[in-house]
């Protein structure tokens, strides 16, 4: 006669009724390296848009963490970020990584010798902000085409 019984109600989870995601199969994975708000806001939605998984670091230290961690099919890297720049992040990627990164530098920079440098250190295309989406969505595709084989 003791009321010490368990209370009976039910904490098992309940089923998932939202649908699987409708991309079931992700996209290629695009790391994006950036700190400045509405940049990776505009690229994330162009990129979300045609099909890729877009994963963000707000500054260079967490796009080495990331990429060493995610595995990334495509890097966009921003030149002039706190903590790491750019080049730092691509200096220390092409130590570590055994197979090349292709990656998208995009800067403010006016400078030719930026340029050469990143050239060196194996960035894969260089845009110079303000640019057109579509001139960085078809070097996505462009860059992921080729490192897949699917070039034409």
């Amino acid at each position: 006669m003791t009321s010490d019984s368990a209370d009976s109600r039910s904490d098992a989870p309940l089923p998932k009724s939202s649908p699987p995601n409708s991309s079931a199969s992700a996209g290629p994975k695009v790391l994006l390296v950036d700190d400045d708000f509405e940049i990776v806001d505009s690229i994330r939605y162009a990129l979300e848009g045609e099909g890729y998984e877009v994963i963000v670091a707000r500054d260079g230290n967490q796009g080495v963490a990331l990429a060493e961690r995610e595995n990334p099919d495509l890097m966009i890297l921003d030149m002039m970020m706190p903590k790491r720049s750019g080049f730092l992040v691509l200096e220390k990627l092409r130590r570590s990584r055994e197979l090349p990164l292709p990656v998208i530098m995009i800067t403010g920079n006016e400078g030719s010798r930026h340029k050469a440098y990143a050239e060196l250190l194996g960035v894969s295309d260089y845009i110079r902000k303000p640019f057109a989406m579509e001139r960085l969505v078809e070097a996505v595709r462009r860059l992921l085409a080729e490192s897949t084989g699917g070039t034409e």
